[in-house]
Formats: C-alpha cells, structure tokens, sequence
C-alpha cells in the first residue's frame, strides 16, 4: 500500500494556528484538502488526549448549506476547531467569521477552491486574523512512489494512487471534462466549456514558455481580453502558474512578461495525450514538463511563497528557470532532464549577474555533487528506471 505523508502541511496548519484564529487551506478540486482537514483533525485529537471540540460543515452538502443560512445562530454557540469546507459558495461568511473569532474562543479551519486572490476580494475584513496555505498536488517527498509515476500521473490522489496507467489517464480525462462542465460554473465563472477546453489545450503547448494573449486569441478566434480572463481563470483555480520575470538593472534587455507552467503534470499530459513514460520520453515538451515539474517540487522542497519566485532572462540568451528569494538569500536553479549535467555559459551569467548565494542544476537522478564553487547538481531521485537522454 502506498504510504502519503503530508505532515509538513499539518506542521504549517498548526503553525499559522498559533498565530491566526483562522487558516484557509486553498487548492484545486480533488487535491486533498479534505483529507489533509481530517488528518488535522486526528493529530489535534491525539495531542489533546481526551480531545476537543470538532465541527465539520460541508457547503457541497445541502443540509450544512442551509443551516449556515444564519451564520451567527449556527455557529456563535460552537466551541473548539470549526471546519468549513468549499467556503467559496458562501464568500459572505467572512465578516461574521471576523465578529466571531473576535468574540469567541473560536479557531476556524476554512477550505477553498478558489484563489487566494479571489477570496482576497471577500475577506479584507479579516486582515490580521487569517494565515493562508496552498495545498499543491502531492510531491515525490509525499509519497513512495517512482519519479516517472509522478511525472505522467502528476499528483492528484485519484491519479496517483490509479491501480494502473490507463485507469490514471482516464481519471484525468474525466477530471478535465468535470472541471470545464462543472467546477467553473460552481466556483463562479461563466465559460462555454467548449471553447475553455481549446484554450486550455492550446495552452499546454506554452508550458513553459512566455505566455502571449494575443498569439493564443488569434489562433483560436477569440478576442485577446477572453484570452487573458481565461488564462486568469485557470490561474485562479489552481491549475496553472504565471511565474514573474526577475528584473535588475544590469543595463541589459530583460524578459518583461511571465511564463506558464501547470501546476500538475498529469493533467499537462493528458491534455498532451501522453499516456505513459516512454510516450514522455519522446515527447518534444519533455524538456518544459521536466521543468515545471522540477519547479513545483522545489517550491515545495523550500516552503517558498510563490510571490519570491522568479525566473530571468535577457536578449542575449542569458536565462535562469527559477531564482528564490528566502531568508535574505538568492537561490538559482536550472532544470535539466539529463544525467550528465555540465556547466552552461548562461548559468555563469546568471551566478555574476544576480548574486546568487548558489546555484543548483535539478537533474532526475544521481547523487549531489559540486560541479564549481557555489554551482553544485540536486537530483530529485537516486536511480532511474530507465536511461536519460
């Protein structure tokens, strides 16, 4: 049996609990967050020993909907943890959390689908009072499953844990159809499904790349506005990232616009039609896939904000895929699918030029070593299954 280990969200949960009386755990549909409240929930009963007060309030449940009808009658008298799961259905909740949490012993653990920035809109009332988690696809720390298994079957608990590939490839198909036919309108957004899963489509091919409205309209027809609120679509639901560009003022021409990446890689090759790991391996997005996918579990590896990560490049080729900003420090990285990886002219650039305190090239597997000072390998994994290119 599969073993999932996610304490290092559990730790953070209960971290952001000794500073906030609430903790918003946001993440796409299907990623755990129910789950990872429930296992919360366990571990807060364990340490309590003879436990405290747990109340769960599901908004997908009718019942639970209704009787939040009048928040302060169903919730004032509660005491303990109080969990609230989808609470984007209900976004007026949050000044009547506020006015609770300031009154009562309360703590509130509240779940989300939708974006922090969208429940930004609804919850400037608790500034001060709210900590915030993106719960992101499980990572190879999480489980004990092979680095190819994560790379075409991404993350998602359903997709992951599938008892073979093609029950995988099919969960993710029928994700992708549920999402476009479903999940939008219920988090909010009036789309034609139809023309969302082009876009979406089209997409996949920019993973990686800088991402231009106007190419993408011209293609599919639509106008560069639609272009750019479906791409903030996505983007607010936790399907892709808009990774910034890096600008310091070294009298060169920089990359200005962000880059694409998603946010999971199963759902990238499905849309792809990439069923298997020898399909990857010949595929010519391997390179990008590796990347984003290297990128996702650095962020993670790191606990870094997405708000301190960068990538950078300039006119003459110069580039960096990824430097992190954390603790007074600037971390580089470069993604490189190979097991022989070698020193580039850019990656010296990028050392001088930015300052970084180190440079680390990802590679899939192999042990670390110092390739020159300050420039040394991180493999994700230790052997491969099979050979590199």
């Amino acid at each position: 049996m599969t073993a999932i280990d996610r304490s290092s969200y559990l730790e953070r949960i209960e971290a952001l609990f000794e500073i906030f009386p609430i903790v918003a755990l946001l993440g796409a549909r299907q990623v755990g967050k129910s789950t990872l409240s429930r296992q919360y929930i366990k571990t807060l009963k364990e340490k309590t020993h003879l436990g405290q007060p747990v109340h769960f309030f599901d908004l997908e449940n009718d019942r639970d909907l209704t009787m939040l009808n009048d928040p302060q009658l169903a919730l004032e008298s509660l005491e303990g943890l109080i969990v609230i799961d989808e609470i984007q259905r209900r976004p007026d909740l949050f000044p009547n959390l506020r006015y609770l949490v300031d009154h009562k012993p309360q703590r509130y653990l509240i779940l989300g689908s939708a974006s922090r920035d969208l429940l930004y809109q609804s919850s400037e009332t608790l500034a001060g009072r709210i900590g915030y988690i993106e719960l992101l696809p499980l990572s190879m720390g999480e489980t004990d499953l092979p680095l190819e298994q994560h790379l075409t079957a991404g993350g998602f608990p359903k997709s992951i844990l599938a008892s073979n590939p093609n029950a995988s490839y099919v969960w993710r198909q029928n994700y992708i159809k549920t999402y476009l036919e479903r999940d939008l309108d219920a988090l909010g957004f009036d789309v034609e499904p139809a023309t969302m899963r082009r876009f979406w489509q089209l997409l996949a091919h920019y993973h990686g790349q800088i991402f231009n409205a106007t190419e993408i309209a011209t293609n599919l027809g639509i106008s560069v506005k639609t272009a750019q609120r479906y791409m903030h679509i996505l983007s607010s639901s936790f399907m892709v990232t808009e990774l910034k560009p890096w600008h310091e003022n070294l009298g060169k021409r920089q990359v200005k616009r962000s880059k694409i990446y998603f946010n999971d890689t199963g759902l990238l090759c499905a849309l792809l039609g990439i069923k298997t790991y020898l399909d990857l391996l010949s595929h010519p997005k391997l390179g990008a896939i590796w990347e984003g996918f290297g990128i996702n579990a650095i962020v993670q590896k790191m606990d870094a904000d997405r708000d301190d990560c960068y990538f950078w490049a300039t006119s003459n080729q110069a580039e960096l895929d990824l430097m992190l900003l954390k603790d007074g420090k600037r971390y580089g990285y470069e993604l490189k699918f190979t097991s022989k990886p070698t020193i580039s002219k850019s990656m010296r650039i990028a050392l001088a030029d930015l300052k970084l305190d180190e440079l680390n090239v990802v590679v899939p597997y192999g042990r670390e070593f110092v390739l020159s000072p300050k420039i040394k390998t991180m493999p994700l994994a230790v052997e491969p299954l099979t050979e590199l290119t």
